[in-house]
């Protein structure tokens, strides 16, 4: 029988309270009662491990003469090296971690006829209640097993990479020790420039946004002889159940995929334009922040001006009315690395999906085009003219307005009395009957920041598809009515009907042929009253 002697006052068989009599029954061998076993046992403890483990130290009566649980600090030690007894190499050999066995040692394999000074006799059986909690090598390095992939990865973790995770930190035996969702926070950190742990630095890399995996590293790549000094112990293996977030690189512009664009595209957006679109706002993960259609309001901004977070100011650059695009945007070129408290953490990268409703410059015109002309086309419209004509209205994405179809009826203004928007006049001038048109409206011609509530967003591009279906001429300069019928002799007796010898506006209104009423149309600046335009000649001098 040998005795180990190490100059290690705490080795698991050495510490004792009290001396004990020797069995009278002696023992051949170990003898190991599993006492409990894992249900998993992902690695069971070989020659050449070191392991961690508590124990309690007793003789066949049951009188303790050690514990671990005493100091409060687990057994550190090489399996099979010779630096503990006999016996004891013997029997960690094969255990689990978590798994407990009761060890019965005989003293040819413990401490034999020698003991061990005054707390363990000579020829003692000794008996251990084993726990193991940690076991690794110093062959081992990190570990990563995947347990969750998501279907789409277009990129994966790489050195440089800045990282946004969650993680439960735990020791091999399952013990927490750390949790950022307790935190409710993210880390955020870059990944292989060494900010993180030699086996966290590793295990991060190749991971998808949305993977989950559990990361195991042996304590020489995670802290080591040392510890953190509080909640990670000396020479522990460490395990950490990750799901990645989001990444980028500060070298990341804004990335724009999934484009669905109209054809055909007459304008693309330039710097200057004023835009209205609406948006659905995620992070990389998936988690949703904002919404524009929860609103059911476009944002309206001018692009290219700083109005809106740099990403987003160069993602709405080249866009065409109607296009859907997917804009990526970086924290560098978003909110920060300060986000914008609850909804947008700090260095978060963003997710807007898109689509333009329209846009326009300030310095835009009415946009004509002429869809039919007829042949004989001489007389044209002019400011003055009373002008009846059919519209189609709707929006630039094609959202329908108004229509002077739904009416039976023909829309009728006196052209240039500021009775339609100024983009109206604008299109309806020098028409002949018959034509057809097509408008393209910029709201500063149009119905402005304000819109019409309820049927015209504010700052919108309007489109009208007018025919003209019938014109007058209009008052000559000067007058105020003409009469266009053979105008009797006697006029002034005619129309004096009181007989004072004077004509009172009301005398003139009885005597004149009314025109049919012009109709209250929500789409014009005033209500259009009547227009007498068949009445007798009165010059303005």
């Amino acid at each position: 029988m040998k005795q180990c002697v190490h100059g290690m006052i705490y080795l698991a068989v050495l510490v004792a309270f009290a001396a004990c009599d020797a069995p009278p029954v002696p023992l051949d061998d170990i003898v190991i009662e599993k006492t409990f076993v894992p249900e998993q046992c992902v690695r069971a403890v070989k020659v050449g491990d070191y392991v961690r483990y508590h124990y309690n130290g007793m003789f066949p009566d049951g009188k303790k003469f050690d514990s671990s649980y005493d100091r409060s600090s687990t057994y550190n030690v090489y399996v099979g090296k010779k630096q503990l007894i006999e016996g004891m190499d013997r029997a960690l050999v094969g255990m689990c971690v978590n798994e407990r066995r009761l060890v019965k040692i005989p003293p040819q394999l413990a401490y034999g006829k020698e003991g061990y000074g005054d707390v363990i006799p000579s020829d003692a059986i000794l008996h251990f209640d084993v726990l193991l909690l940690d076991v690794w090598n110093p062959d081992d390095v990190v570990q990563m097993k995947t347990y969750y992939t998501p279907e789409n990865c277009s990129r994966k973790v790489e050195v440089s990479d800045y990282v946004r995770y969650h993680y439960n930190g735990t020791l091999l035996d399952g013990t927490l020790f750390d949790s950022s969702h307790t935190r409710m926070r993210t880390y955020d950190t870059y990944v292989g420039i060494g900010w993180l742990i030699a086996g966290m630095d590793q295990g991060l890399l190749g991971m998808c946004v949305g993977e989950k995996r559990i990361i195991t590293m042996p304590p020489s790549l995670g802290y080591g002889s040392n510890g953190d000094g509080s909640d990670i112990p000396q020479q522990a293996s460490l395990v950490f159940d990750v799901v990645l977030l989001d990444l980028h690189n500060p070298k990341d512009g804004v990335s724009i995929i999934n484009q669905d664009i109209p054809q055909p595209c007459h304008r693309k957006s330039v710097a200057g334009d004023f835009i209205r679109y609406h948006y659905n706002g995620s992070l990389l993960d998936g988690t949703f922040f904002d919404s524009s259609y929860s609103r059911n309001r476009t944002y309206d901004t001018y692009v290219g001006k700083g109005y809106v977070i740099g990403g987003m100011d160069e993602g709405l650059i080249g866009v065409c009315i109607g296009e859907k695009r997917r804009i990526i945007i970086p924290p560098h070129l978003g909110y920060g690395e300060e986000g914008t408290g609850t909804k947008i953490p700090g260095s978060a990268v963003l997710v807007f999906d898109i689509h333009i409703i329209d846009f326009h410059n300030p310095s835009d015109t009415v946009v004509i085009t002429t869809n039919y002309k007829p042949v004989v086309c001489e007389t044209l419209a002019k400011k003055g003219d009373f002008v009846k004509y059919h519209y189609n209205a709707s929006l630039m994405d094609g959202s329908f307005i108004d229509s002077t179809y739904n009416y039976g009826k023909t829309y009728n203004i006196v052209l240039g009395a500021n009775q339609v928007v100024p983009g109206m006049e604008e299109g309806l001038k020098e028409m002949c009957v018959g034509e057809r048109r097509h408008l393209v409206i910029p709201p500063h011609l149009g119905y402005g920041e304000r819109g019409v509530d309820g049927e015209v967003p504010a700052s919108a591009v309007l489109i009208f598809d007018i025919e003209m279906i019938e014109m007058e001429a209009g008052l000559p300069d000067g007058y105020m009515f003409i009469w266009n019928e053979d105008v009797s002799a006697d006029l002034f007796t005619e129309m004096d009907a009181d007989k004072d010898l004077q004509v009172l506006a009301s005398e003139v209104r009885i005597a004149a042929k009314p025109h049919p009423q012009l109709h209250t149309n929500r789409h014009t600046h005033d209500t259009v009253g009547p227009h007498a335009s068949h009445l007798f000649l009165i010059c303005s001098d």
